[in-house]
């Protein structure tokens, strides 16, 4: 029979062919460089073949690592998930929940007392990061986030659309009001911008420059105002009084219906991005998962889009009917 090599030393090779990199699998495996090293060395001893070619500063894979990495790297990843389903066997009562912390801060939060008061037998966790959960490795149950409006498919995700996004200019009416109650696109030009940064670099999301094209003013200088790496502290600061933000409708959506915010110019455009709910379709029928999941798309159901997505603000001076007809 042919004699196992040290799990060690295979969990060293396969880190730092994921890597491509010594120091990076020391990193993670939090132990040194030569460490790593002495564990590869003496798989390749046991093995009798070369597993990487030894470059200045860097490393690659031989013909032999290339075969051997792909198999490796699937049994730990088993490995992972049954330890997973260990943990979710031993807790069933707690429900881990990953969202963006825009969402959960401006929408979510507000809402989940309606799941805990319909399902008191789940404790709900929720865990607020930009970066998508992993989840086999961080305990996440299901998932919000934040995709392309028909994203790829993946056989071992069940991805379900809860609403796409567009993105609206809002502003405080105390603002609107000091501004003379501008209703065009270049009177709001001439207004304080807020920027919302939180998505740059992970996906095309429009911009202000964009807004203004679409609106037909390619030259508006979109540069000035305050920017943000969050997008729950821009609206906070948008409905303070700092500046119009091109922000995503359903985080404006409750500042919106309370009137904290307003849509100055009703011109919504297009992120190409939505919300979907997300979770490993193994376990996708599991009471709590399902729970969640049904709820969730519940909410969204029920919001009221009529007064955000298709009214804007009245033009100065200009009275309703109801008003020109009272006492």
């Amino acid at each position: 029979m042919y004699k196992m090599p040290p799990l060690n030393a295979l969990r060293a090779f396969e880190a730092a062919a994921r890597h491509v990199s010594l120091a990076r699998a020391a990193q993670e495996l939090n132990v040194s460089p030569g460490a790593v090293s002495h564990q590869i060395r003496a798989l390749e001893a046991h093995l009798g073949i070369e597993l990487f070619e030894r470059r200045v500063r860097a490393i690659a894979l031989t013909p032999a690592a290339k075969l051997l990495y792909p198999g490796l790297q699937n049994g730990f990843l088993q490995i992972q998930e049954a330890v997973a389903s260990l943990r979710h066997a031993a807790n069933e009562r707690v429900l881990v929940v990953s969202t963006p912390p825009g969402l959960t801060s401006k929408w979510l939060a507000a809402r989940l007392y309606r799941f805990a008061n319909a399902h008191p037998e789940i404790e709900v966790r929720i865990s607020s990061s930009l970066t998508n959960a992993n989840f086999t490795t961080d305990g996440v149950d299901v998932a919000v986030r934040h995709l392309a409006a028909r994203p790829d498919d993946d056989a071992s995700l069940l991805i379900e659309r809860l609403v796409e996004l567009s993105l609206v200019p809002v502003c405080s009416p105390r603002l609107h009001e000091q501004h003379g109650r501008p209703r065009t696109a270049g009177a709001l030009a001439r207004m304080p911008l807020i920027h919302d940064d939180s998505l740059v670099g992970r996906a095309r999301i429009p911009t202000w420059s964009d807004w203004f094209s679409a609106a037909g003013l390619p030259s508006v200088e979109i540069g000035r105002g305050l920017r943000f790496n969050s997008s729950d502290h821009a609206l906070d600061a948008a409905g303070e009084g700092a500046g119009v933000l091109l922000a995503h409708d359903l985080l404006a959506y409750d500042d919106l219906r309370t009137g904290r915010l307003i849509i100055p110019v009703a011109q919504p455009i297009a992120s190409g991005r939505a919300y979907h709910v997300v979770c490993p379709r193994h376990r996708s029928a599991v009471p709590q998962v399902r729970a969640f999941r049904d709820w969730i798309k519940q909410e969204v159901a029920a919001l009221d889009w009529a007064p955000i997505r298709g009214k804007a603000i009245p033009a100065r001076g200009r009275k309703s009917a109801r008003t020109r007809s009272a006492p």
